[in-house]
């Protein structure tokens, strides 16, 4: 009972936190980010705990770098 458990739902969910803790790590300036509160932005600056977000023009905020949810991709990129 325990394998299938593992198997079923354990080891995917496990995959997919790797999967966003390397995709945050790999942030780098000029990417465009979704925050937790749902706010897109472009980063400016990234250090080892935070990340400066351009929100809009002139709109700058500081973030912590683990509530970043995701990476948007550029428009016209594939998905994959």
């Amino acid at each position: 009972m325990f394998l299938i458990f593992w198997f079923l739902i354990l080891r995917p969910q496990m995959r997919a936190q790797k999967a966003l803790r390397d995709k945050i790590a790999s942030i780098k300036k000029g990417d465009q980010v979704v925050t937790g509160g749902g706010f897109i932005g472009k980063v400016l600056k990234v250090d080892e705990n935070y990340v400066e977000l351009e929100l809009g023009q002139g709109v700058k905020v500081k973030a912590v770098r683990s509530t970043i949810a995701d990476i948007v991709p550029p428009p016209g990129a594939a998905n994959d």
